[in-house]
């Protein structure tokens, strides 16, 4: 097996996206398939020491994870291994990697699945299990209120009031991530004397990540992101953990289904809230 760093090329990125669908949940569909490649170009630019890809020594890929650093908040954005090479340490090799270049970060972030053999990975790097929610469904816009306020589209003038947030949550701004997402997300913000706030929503109804200042501003920026795709549209909004009720109630008014959905696993901080974070970017 050989481990080397993922580099910026189309190539790289479709062999991490290979390895991701055969060992997750594809195949997938174009768009998501799309963003999954602009995430592992942008993450091999801006983290080139947090993102490997192991393979057998005919080329075949075997193994990838991407990290990120931001401000001392380190993520793992993902850890896929293929089926013929599950059980026999390559996801341990990279993962160990990947910790490594995380090393003297205070704090640390992962979306993780259900999967026991990630819990007990993710446990001994000393990460607490925070049991997750998600909520997904059809939206039913009648039982949903009325934004309380004004909710606008967002973009690259807010940037500042995004990471400002993001500091306020999570202890560390997206930065460069949120050019990465606003090419790829709707994006809705409010900013006023009640708060500031920010979500970004996919064309498939994917909550992609949201963070406010308070959960009245969270809750009207979740209702706006579901009013906004309208009437019987497919929604979901995943990596909930006990403390994000008020997605809870806005998800429930809107008559989608709740279910468990792995863990939220955090190292150095609490689960930040209100807070939903992205699988891709944390």
């Amino acid at each position: 097996m050989i481990v080397r760093p993922i580099r910026d090329t189309k190539d790289d990125a479709e062999a991490v996206r290979t390895v991701a669908a055969s060992a997750l949940d594809g195949p997938w569909p174009p768009e998501r398939s799309i963003r999954h490649t602009a995430r592992t170009r942008h993450l091999a630019r801006t983290d080139p020491g947090g993102c490997w890809l192991a393979h057998a020594d005919d080329g075949r890929p075997l193994a990838t994870v991407l990290s990120s650093r931001r401000e001392g908040t380190w993520g793992l954005s993902l850890l896929a291994v293929a089926p013929e090479a599950q059980g026999k340490g390559a996801g341990r090799a990279l993962l160990a990697r990947a910790l490594a270049y995380g090393k003297g970060c205070l704090r640390g972030i992962i979306c993780a699945s259900a999967d026991p053999r990630a819990a007990r990975a993710y446990r001994a790097a000393g990460f607490a299990l925070h049991p997750a929610m998600r909520l997904s469904g059809d939206v039913d816009v009648a039982g949903l209120d009325a934004p309380d306020g004004a909710v606008i589209e967002g973009g690259p003038k807010q940037r500042d009031m995004m990471d400002s947030v993001d500091r306020l949550r999570r202890g560390g701004a997206h930065g460069p991530d949120h050019d990465e997402l606003l090419r790829h997300f709707a994006c809705l913000v409010c900013d006023d004397l009640a708060g500031s706030g920010y979500v970004y929503v996919g064309e498939d109804g994917t909550i992609e990540l949201l963070a406010a200042t308070s959960r009245r501003i969270a809750t009207r920026l979740l209702t706006a992101a579901m009013l906004s795709l309208g009437p019987g549209a497919h929604a979901h909004v995943g990596g909930l953990t006990a403390e994000q009720q008020w997605a809870v109630d806005v998800g429930l008014a809107a008559r989608l289904d709740l279910a468990a959905d792995g863990f939220v696993a955090l190292r150095g901080m609490r689960p930040p809230e209100p807070y939903v974070p992205s699988r891709a970017y944390l």
